[in-house]
């Protein structure tokens, strides 16, 4: 006995399984994104300009690199995307989870990323300071403010807190006794400076929705729904040019820039060299996402050398892309000197099982 498929169950196959490949999965894909020059400009932009102090001119490329994202926090990727994405040597699909909260919504992703770069570049400040041996001046500022919070429309990112009911701030933990040491629904004075100008705002604390709904007594912890930290100046005008990049892993890229432009002597010699890393304070310099793809970025924009955190070593090694040498580094001052080493011809600290 024959059996012939009907053409017109066929055809409705090949439809379902064409409707399947573009319903949507929970992965990101991840490729090479822009690299930008933090010595140089973008459009007659300085992506770091200094003024009020002594600079020197600069040559080659500190580059920052980054990396380009598919597939927000809520939307994914189809099943064509994810198989090209699997498929090609230059990107990575991973799940959607790891690098993306739970129920975070696009827009408090890009402000995370937006404050986790200006942080980026206030830590950097202070490292190159510190490297540098000049003063650093420290201010305790507000960072974000919670949407549907007791805080909003009453405090603002960037306000400076200079006291709470009357005692001086200097460190967040400061604030958070303060607010957490009063009952719930107590009014507590911000003394701020905002744009130049002193004021005092009022905010009466509340608690988070979620300690309402699984409290099992009549305890609260008083909330108000702000983020603080300190933020980090010189004593004259550093500026960040940079617009439409989120994200801390420029901060040793930042600061290195700063030490370049404010002292003697080309840092490059000319050279195209290319990095990535986060920067704290002290200078330590931490690991980030997507190394694999800022390796391809930095090859393509023709860097030679490249600065990486040595706690990527294992994602580096195996990836490193023909003509491109990396350098594993764990402080400022090791970036600083793997960059002299490699212009003069030595052996740079790499990665190594």
């Amino acid at each position: 006995m024959r059996f012939r498929f009907r053409p017109t169950l066929t055809w409705s196959l090949l439809i379902l399984l064409g409707a399947a490949m573009f319903i949507p999965v929970p992965y990101v894909m991840k490729s090479p994104g822009p690299v930008f020059n933090t010595i140089g400009a973008i459009k007659d932009v300085e992506l770091i300009s200094i003024s009020g102090t002594k600079t020197y001119p600069t040559e080659g490329e500190l580059n920052m690199t980054t990396v380009s994202e598919f597939g927000g926090p809520q939307q994914g990727l189809d099943m064509f995307q994810a198989i090209w994405g699997w498929l090609s040597p230059d990107r990575t699909v991973v799940p959607r989870e790891s690098v993306y909260p739970e129920d975070e919504t696009e827009e408090e992703q890009n402000a995370r990323n937006a404050m986790s770069f200006s942080t980026s570049q206030s830590y950097a400040i202070a490292a190159a300071m510190d490297y540098l041996d000049q003063p650093i001046i420290e201010k305790l500022v507000i960072t974000s403010v919670g949407f549907d919070t007791p805080a909003q429309d009453k405090l603002r990112a960037g306000d400076e807190i200079l006291a709470v009911n009357g005692v001086l701030m200097t460190s967040p933990q400061q604030v958070v006794d303060v607010v957490r040491s009063s009952p719930v629904g107590t009014g507590l004075t911000f003394s701020l400076v905002r744009t130049d100008s002193k004021l005092d705002v009022v905010v009466t604390s509340s608690t988070r929705q979620d300690d309402l709904l699984t409290a099992q007594d009549e305890a609260k912890i008083p909330y108000i729904g702000i983020g603080i930290d300190i933020s980090y100046s010189a004593d004259y005008e550093i500026e960040f040019g940079v617009t439409g990049v989120g994200g801390p892993s420029a901060g040793t890229m930042f600061a290195i820039a700063i030490i370049d432009k404010l002292t003697p002597g080309a840092l490059t010699q000319g050279k195209v060299i290319a990095g990535t890393g986060t920067i704290d304070p002290d200078g330590n310099v931490g690991d980030i996402g997507g190394i694999q793809q800022k390796l391809i970025g930095a090859r393509d924009a023709g860097a030679v050398l490249f600065l990486a955190p040595q706690g990527n070593c294992d994602e580096v090694i195996g990836h490193i892309p023909d003509g491109l040498t990396v350098a594993a580094v764990g402080t400022l001052d090791q970036a600083i000197a793997a960059i002299e080493t490699f212009n003069s011809g030595g052996q740079v600290n790499s990665c190594v099982k």
